[in-house]
């Protein structure tokens, strides 16, 4: 959801990246290794623990070692996998559709879900605190309002569209903070340092309060995006085509609590990814039409 722009960043991540050792095209053959990618989320403590459970069902599916790779941001995973480092890739739905754009070989196959039956997605929500007078996006002229990051979908570029539509431009008519993270925009607003902003949905309504970082009704949504499509992972296309069938069913059948922990690759709660969710749910690259079209109502420079 955030951090994808900083190609640089992204390119010197590659050597990193490149101690997964080569791909299985310089090999001249399938490989034996796979390297599944993604980045810190704010409320991953550990990102690996977060997959475990998932990595080593790929890995029996598959029989294959899974290697996984923590990567600095977005841009990284993108490169990486551009250049045949990164077989599997958990993005972010914006970073996801940029690595399209930008001619990256994958295409998205699950999206993360929180709970049992849902569909992968979440919103933005524009958010302050009770009694600033702030009722509505067309309030926020003149404001100081924190986003999370130029390059995050829930933290930026759906806000954006969303002012735009309410007669507010993003960049002229607020003062911009980029906070870093939904926690640390959530949380900014409710101290006072921002009038107003942006974070995604159950960072607000849940995860902050359960951690005691806000209480309930510390803040109120003025504004909910229409549903984000969820974070997607996307399979290398230069896979070994039953290779990339035998994961695509494994992550749409089988990476969620229920199978997960009854087939003992985790007990007690079985909190899967970052989000500490219920797992995986079958998308396709159709399903993140939707962040092109707001794409194309923002005319972000993010999205060329």
């Amino acid at each position: 959801m955030k951090r994808i722009s900083r190609l640089v960043v992204g390119l010197a991540a590659l050597g990193l990246l490149s101690a997964c050792g080569p791909s299985a095209a310089e090999q001249g053959g399938e490989s034996d290794e796979l390297v599944f990618a993604a980045i810190p989320s704010e409320e991953s403590a550990s990102l690996q623990q977060d997959f475990q459970p998932v990595l080593d069902l790929l890995a029996k599916e598959t029989g294959k070692k899974i290697t996984f790779q923590k990567a600095t941001d977005y841009a990284a995973i993108i490169e990486g996998q551009r250049a045949g480092k990164i077989d599997i890739a958990k993005y972010g739905p914006f970073s996801y559709v940029l690595a399209k754009k930008q001619g990256v070989p994958a295409n998205a196959v699950a999206g993360q879900v929180e709970a049992k039956g849902e569909q992968p997605g979440y919103r933005s929500y524009a958010i302050t605190r009770p009694g600033s007078g702030i009722t509505s996006l067309a309030d926020f002229r003149g404001k100081k309002v924190c986003f999370v990051d130029p390059t995050s979908t829930s933290g930026y570029l759906y806000p954006k569209a969303g002012l735009l539509q309410a007669g507010i431009n993003p960049d002229t008519d607020v003062q911009p903070v980029f906070a870093g993270g939904h926690d640390a925009s959530a949380i900014a607003v409710a101290k006072g340092d921002c009038d107003a902003g942006f974070a995604y949905d159950s960072m607000v309504d849940r995860q902050l309060v359960e951690k005691g970082q806000l209480q309930p009704g510390q803040l109120t949504a003025v504004w909910k995006s229409v549903v984000i499509p969820g974070d997607p992972v996307a399979i290398s296309d230069d896979l070994d085509p039953a290779v990339k069938e035998k994961i695509t069913a494994a992550l749409r059948d089988k990476a969620n609590s229920d199978y997960l922990r009854a087939n003992g690759f985790c007990t007690g709660e079985c909190k899967i990814g970052d989000v500490d969710g219920y797992g995986f749910a079958p998308v396709d690259d159709a399903f993140y039409n939707g962040i092109r079209e707001v794409c194309d109502v923002t005319k972000d420079k993010q999205c060329q």
